[in-house]
């Protein structure tokens, strides 16, 4: 078994109004000084295979498909 962590971000340049809220909020909680945020999100795939290349093939297959939008969207993958 492999398992890998794909980490999916907006690309640059993209607008992002969750890491606007969450800046606003941080800074209502007392953390003052952050001047930006941007938001992703994280996936950890274990797929059924010992193939390391296979595995990674695979898991951009499905970033492209599926996990990410790769028009505004960017991805990652760390095989473990």
């Amino acid at each position: 078994m492999i398992k890998a962590r794909v980490t999916v971000t907006l690309k640059n340049g993209v607008l992002d109004p969750q890491g606007k809220a969450i800046v606003g909020a941080l800074d209502s909680l007392g953390f003052e000084g952050v001047n930006a945020v941007r938001q992703g999100k994280v996936f950890d795939v274990e797929l059924d295979t010992k193939d390391k290349n296979e595995a990674e093939a695979r898991i951009k297959a499905m970033c492209d498909k599926l996990l990410a939008n790769t028009v505004i969207e960017d991805y990652s993958v760390e095989i473990a």
